[in-house]
């Protein structure tokens, strides 16, 4: 029996995913990409001074992103990922809250360690806990927005900025006016309130150019699928018989034209209407794809004659920097060939833009001048080299109201499919909802199948 043929475009993690997925499933997967490398806006480039490969910012994945424990799962790559067990939350006086389980059952299992954040007063404390409480039968505030719902829970300004506004812009990268109800409780919900487990930090041990162009680009490779790097799409060939949309080819920036039974298209929000052909992206919610906003990530690089800190990681509480990764550690070098490395990550840093110009030696500087005085060592440490790395389309922004925006992996065309964070996962722009797409997608080429193109498939949602 002759193989399905699945043309995907774009090798982010969605496509990445769908092409584990469909080729589990035996069918003949061709993966291209316009960059030359695979993983999409979560890369990793190569520092010409340090000659180490570097992220572009350290992403995170949590207990509750089981698409992508799924994924590493099926391609033997969970060895990669290492687990917190406890994440350090710095206040401005220096000390070190840590958040870790107690023996309470979920949803009071963290309770101890919100009781004892040193940043908070017991009143402020109080309110939190009843918010918390609150939060998993609340109702979304008539805005849509999330700091309305906020205000009318009597939070202080001190709560918000310390506790709300850290966790939410880490974890979404916009301002709380700007974040919608249901993105910020579900953050809540299934990161730290539905299971012992779900708010526990995973990180990669190796970079992430490694864990894409060498683990998971040999894992297809292996399992019979074709990867074409610096290859991009210039547009989809239609046929319309009888009102029913086929894409027959894919033509290529070269000129060539690559042909499949099914197609998948991985791209961006911000390319993926150009790309579909008129029969998709003049349909709703295809067409509303454009009106997607993005939000900058900034990651400050820094590598030191010796380590600032033993900890792994940190949280900040009212800094500009927001996350600390002891690079060194989490990469476990016990002698770093280029330095003691340190990435400080900045979500949301639209906003450094009204504090300082936009030199990166400026950035740089109020960077240390922040570890110094978290850390005193650090005055005595040797900066050896910095650089400053901004993801200006980072992820998407989840505004109230952004649901409407997101449309479904199966376009109106039966035999072509759209994936990527930004399509209608139900999950904020992650890992996660990139995998949980090209899960999605896949599935629906399947489903497709087995309904011999006779109508959409259904759209199946974890």
């Amino acid at each position: 029996m002759t193989k399905k043929r699945v043309l995907i475009i774009g090798a982010g993690l969605a496509g990445i995913a769908a092409a584990v997925e469909l080729s589990r499933h035996g069918y003949q997967v061709r993966l291209v990409e316009s960059r030359p490398r695979l993983g999409g806006r979560a890369s990793s480039i190569t520092d010409p001074t340090t000659g180490e490969l570097i992220d572009n910012c350290q992403h995170v994945n949590m207990g509750c992103c089981t698409g992508f424990q799924k994924l590493c799962r099926l391609t033997g790559t969970s060895q990669f990922l290492t687990n917190e067990k406890r994440l350090h939350f710095i206040g401005l006086d220096g000390r070190i809250n840590v958040l870790k389980n107690s023996l309470l059952p979920a949803p009071a299992h963290l309770a101890i360690s919100f009781a004892q954040l040193s940043y908070l007063t017991w009143q402020e404390k109080r309110a939190l806990a009843v918010a918390l409480l609150r939060l998993k039968r609340a109702n979304r505030p008539a805005s849509g927005a999330f700091i309305d719902w906020l205000k009318t829970q009597k939070q202080s300004c001190n709560t918000i900025d310390r506790f709300w506004n850290v966790v939410l812009v880490s974890a979404l990268s916009e301002d709380l006016d700007r974040i919608d109800f249901y993105h910020a409780r579900k953050v809540f919900l299934d990161g730290f309130l539905r299971g012992r487990n779900a708010w526990k930090v995973q990180l990669l041990k190796i970079p992430l150019g490694e864990f894409y162009d060498r683990h998971l680009q040999n894992w297809l490779k292996e399992h019979a699928a074709t990867i074409d790097l610096l290859t991009g799409l210039k547009e989809f060939l239609v046929q319309n018989e009888h009102d029913r949309f086929t894409v027959t080819g894919a033509q290529m920036r070269d000129g060539s034209i690559l042909k499949a039974d099914h197609y998948l298209l991985a791209v961006s929000h911000d390319r993926a209407r150009p790309l579909l052909p008129e029969a998709a992206s003049n349909v709703e919610p295809f067409s509303k794809t454009g009106d997607l906003e993005s939000a900058p990530i900034t990651s400050v690089h820094l590598w030191f004659d010796r380590p600032v800190t033993q900890l792994r990681h940190a949280v900040l509480i009212n800094r500009l920097g927001q996350w600390v990764f002891n690079r060194t550690a989490i990469l476990e070098q016990n002698s770093p060939p280029s330095g003691h490395y340190y990435q400080v990550v900045i979500s949301n840093s639209r906003a450094i833009k009204n504090k300082i110009s936009n030199s990166q030696e400026e950035l740089a500087t109020l960077i240390l001048q922040e570890l110094e005085q978290i850390w005193p060592r650090t005055s005595s440490a040797k900066l050896l080299h910095s650089r400053v790395i901004t993801e200006h389309r980072a992820v998407f922004s989840v505004t109230p109201g952004v649901e409407a925006l997101r449309p479904p992996q199966q376009t109106p065309i039966w035999n072509l499919q759209i994936a990527g964070d930004w399509t209608n996962t139900g999950w904020p722009s992650t890992m996660e909802s990139a995998v949980r797409s090209g899960f999605l997608a896949a599935n629906n080429i399947i489903n497709n199948d087995n309904n011999n193109g006779r109508k959409p498939a259904r759209l199946h949602k974890e």
